[in-house]
């Protein structure tokens, strides 16, 4: 698929999002390599309602911003792209989202997510039972992104799910596509709102 069809499926994706209460403020960002391996991802300060083709920038392998206006910068966690796309090099889009259920489970939970006996697990990749226990790895918060690369490198082996959550931030989810990476956001944040809302009883 090309860069430009790329963007203008993550445009409508990011503005339902938007709608959902998933991106408040300018928060969230997004990247994908298009089809000659360029690297592009969203840029710093953006009001996710209005966003558009323009708000995408490209960036070197190191996170640098590589196109002609200076006035542009990336988000501030493109290292935390960077990184899933050398865990995991299959990776072809990223979604950050800040879904209010997956950081309230987080207020409460630590290291991990673990779900089981819900139907929606199979939005998972490999998972074709909702008996099956599923642990999905919250991570502590901070602004330091090294922390997050040693994390991610230590932790690789329970990243199964293709996400993985930040504590009282946000989530991550990936694919090789924007729809396999729809999938794993949106089940994730589905089953952090039915965990959270069994808590309240």
């Amino acid at each position: 698929m090309s860069k430009y069809s790329i963007i203008q499926e993550l445009i409508e994706t990011i503005k339902v999002y938007n709608l959902k209460g998933w991106s408040p403020a300018t928060s969230t960002n997004y990247s994908f390599i298009d089809e000659n391996n360029q690297i592009w991802i969203s840029r710093s300060g953006i009001d996710k309602r209005i966003i558009a083709e323009i708000d995408f920038i490209p960036i070197d392998e190191n996170g640098y911003f590589t196109g002609n206006n200076l006035t542009f910068k990336p988000s501030a966690e493109t290292a935390i792209h960077l990184f899933i796309y050398k865990l995991f090099p299959e990776t072809k889009i990223i979604l950050h989202s800040h879904g209010l259920y997956p950081v309230l489970l987080s207020s409460v939970k630590k290291n991990y997510f673990e779900f089981q006996g819900n139907e929606i697990q199979k939005g998972f990749d490999g998972e074709v039972s909702h008996l099956s226990k599923l642990r999905i790895p919250l991570l502590e918060n901070s602004q330091d992104m090294s922390f997050f690369e040693k994390e991610l490198w230590s932790r690789k082996s329970e990243i199964l799910h293709s996400c993985f959550a930040i504590s009282k931030h946000g989530t991550y989810a990936w694919g090789k596509n924007l729809f396999e990476a729809k999938r794993h956001l949106e089940t994730l944040d589905y089953l952090c709102q039915f965990e959270w809302n069994l808590t309240q009883k």
